[in-house]
């Protein structure tokens, strides 16, 4: 454990900054449901496939490539399913989709855990900054695909981060979403992050009325391959930084675990949650007027591609 998770101790639910996924999932039976991850091939994706494959779940877990998925999930116990899901290629996540409807089981839970992190370069994928379109737009896409199997009590689980806090202060460059206008690594990677939780807090609105819901998460600060992009002197501070500050990959899992399959979360929805519990998200996260618009430009998006 951290030195922070020494110190922060438990929130209300029971666990915080230090649980681990196996501890916030310990004595759950997750036989009979079958769960979607995205980024399967390490980090967080792949302890949170080892940990459901563990309480009895069975898992797609997906990857840019089936190759990378069953690689990563070769050594792993347990009902898992490698899929392939290249969330910045539509073609791919159309795939994907085909991929799982055939399989016809019903998802238990979405969890869009995938993600790509501060870019120093402006990249471009179909006219679209690149983590706008990879984090947001490839998620939107899979999972409105799977609406129609998510069960009736199913949760869509959307990794955020509080980065969200980074995002330009109107929140959504919806008359910038190439990045021609201006780029900024971190501050782009913010609004892919607000924009995920603001799809999580839409789809929560469209969900109110049945027993589905979606929520939002930050799960923390980890080292995982996510810093692949930083440049070597931020990738060396952040590496110092791990054994002090920065969660271990089972710590950084857990919220997304806990969020996907606790009871006590049964018809909690809507909502942004941190260290496994809920957390207050920035103002602009919970603005259902640019939800809405986010939405709409969303799949305006993603019916032209």
């Amino acid at each position: 454990m951290s030195l922070f998770g020494m110190i922060r101790g438990k929130g209300p639910s029971g666990f915080g900054y230090g649980s681990t996924a196996e501890q916030v999932t310990e004595g759950l039976d997750l036989s009979g449901k079958t769960m979607l991850v995205t980024g399967c091939n390490s980090g967080l994706g792949l302890e949170t496939v080892r940990v459901l494959a563990k309480r009895g779940a069975r898992v797609l877990a997906a990857a840019r490539s089936e190759d990378k998925a069953r690689a990563a999930c070769a050594g792993l116990p347990g009902q898992i399913k490698p899929i392939a899901c290249e969330l910045s290629e539509p073609a791919a996540v159309r795939a994907c989709l085909d991929t799982v409807k055939q399989d016809g089981a019903e998802l238990s839970a979405l969890i869009c855990n995938a993600g790509i992190m501060a870019l120093p370069q402006l990249e471009r994928i179909a006219g679209y900054e690149a983590q706008f379109f990879t984090n947001h737009i490839g998620h939107f896409i899979l999972v409105t695909g799977l609406l129609d199997r998510l069960a009736a009590d199913g949760r869509v689980v959307v990794v955020s981060s509080a980065a969200h806090n980074a995002a330009p202060l109107e929140g959504i460059q919806l008359d910038n979403l190439s990045g021609e206008k201006g780029y900024s690594s971190w501050t782009a990677y913010g609004q892919s992050k607000l924009a995920n939780l603001l799809f999580a807090k839409e789809l929560a609105r469209r969900f109110a009325g049945s027993a589905r819901t979606a929520n939002a998460l930050h799960p923390g600060v980890i080292a995982t391959n996510l810093t692949r992009h930083m440049n070597l002197v931020m990738r060396a501070a952040w590496s110092a930084a791990a054994p002090l500050a920065l969660k271990s990959v089972a710590e950084g899992a857990a919220t997304q675990c806990y969020v996907a399959t606790h009871p006590a979360l049964a018809g909690v929805s809507g909502e942004y949650f941190a260290d496994c519990n809920v957390a207050r998200s920035s103002a602009l996260s919970r603005d259902a007027a640019l939800a809405r618009r986010l939405w709409d430009e969303s799949e305006r998006i993603a019916a032209s591609l």
